[in-house]
């Protein structure tokens, strides 16, 4: 199939070449016939000049140009364009003694006034081979351009799917980390037999109905965000009991701010996870703000172990999202001062529309 598609390619091709130096030949007839009525001359003559035409235009478009003017070797490309210049420019005499002694039997007389001049016979020849070679750098560029907008697009689906991949496994690793985390509690309510344990199954299917759902799509509204950082906080609030001091404040927050699935819950599992209880409690203040579409997280701990949290596969992780995610657009602050671990983010939600 491949071999006839091709054979037919060529066909056409050929065709089209054909049509093209007809259309030449007409051409020259037209042109060294001016103020001439022997037709037969000028025809004879037109034919002459042809095979000329053709080989030099051949010379430059399939050779000179795609081998040394298209690959940057100017010296090469002048120094055999001047041969071919040489060569055709001969021809092109000896084709004006050919209309001189075998068409007009030596009678200048008898010559189209045109092909005399061996200037005008040398300038139609090399307008038509200036003409085609134009139209082949012009279909040259064309097909560079169009091979490289190809590449690039190669090149950008690539880095689509390796970032893809990329989050699916700073995902796979955020997620388990988080439900090892939060069945550890769950075990501890069940050894119990504690009342708050199906409220607790309640709130972990939620929440894993968010994990298994919505957390593979890239965005997600904040709202519901939200709504599963507060079922996780309940889950947490069950499992420290007395011993936890949580503040969970949020303001302004717009209905359609989109924010990718699980950013914020890392930070929060972590101040859980790595806060220290002081005085018999373990103080977290949680604070989520929206202006202007720039989304404002803090968070504070009670804390005595900085390195645990730089050590840790959630704030790891976390930052590799932010980098993947929102390159450029989000400003990550965590600091320890003598007895908080504080965290601050702001995200520009601009790249998420």
């Amino acid at each position: 199939m491949l071999t006839r598609q091709f054979f037919f390619n060529k066909i056409g091709q050929l065709l089209l070449h054909v049509i093209f130096w007809c259309g030449v030949l007409l051409f020259y007839t037209y042109f060294f016939g001016f103020d001439s009525v022997d037709f037969s001359y000028v025809l004879s003559f037109s034919l002459f000049l042809m095979p000329i035409t053709i080989a030099t235009t051949y010379v430059f478009i399939y050779e000179l140009i795609p081998s040394y003017l298209i690959t940057k070797k100017y010296f090469l490309f002048g120094l055999y364009s001047l041969y071919t210049v040489i060569i055709s420019s001969y021809l092109i005499v000896i084709s004006v003694f050919y209309g001189l002694i075998y068409l007009s039997h030596f009678r200048y007389a008898n010559m189209a006034p045109i092909s005399r001049n061996l200037f005008f016979v040398a300038t139609a020849v090399y307008l038509v081979v200036i003409v085609v070679s134009g139209f082949k750098m012009l279909k040259l560029n064309l097909k560079h351009i169009e091979q490289a907008n190809k590449l690039e697009n190669k090149i950008l689906e690539t880095q689509l799917k390796l970032k893809e991949q990329q989050l699916n496994y700073l995902k796979m690793q955020i997620h388990p980390h988080f439900l090892f985390n939060t069945l550890n509690t769950m075990y501890g309510f069940a050894l119990k037999k504690a009342d708050e344990a199906p409220e607790m199954i309640l709130k972990l299917s939620n929440l894993l109905d968010y994990l298994l759902y919505k957390v593979d799509k890239p965005f997600v509204l904040l709202t519901d965000d939200i709504d599963h950082i507060k079922d996780y906080i309940e889950l947490e609030k069950m499992r420290f009991n007395n011993t936890l001091d949580v503040i969970f404040l949020t303001e302004q927050i717009s209905e359609n701010i989109m924010i990718a699935p699980m950013l914020l819950l890392p930070f929060i599992e972590n101040s859980f996870k790595h806060g220290t209880i002081k005085n018999g409690l373990l103080t977290i203040k949680i604070t989520l703000t929206c202006r202007d579409k720039n989304i404002y997280f803090n968070i504070e701990n009670t804390s005595t172990q900085p390195e645990t949290y730089k050590n840790g596969i959630g704030l790891e992780n976390i930052q590799k999202r932010l980098d993947l995610l929102y390159k450029d657009h989000y400003t990550l602050h965590i600091t320890k001062d003598s007895d908080l671990f504080k965290v601050n983010l702001i995200l520009n939600t601009n790249t998420t529309e």
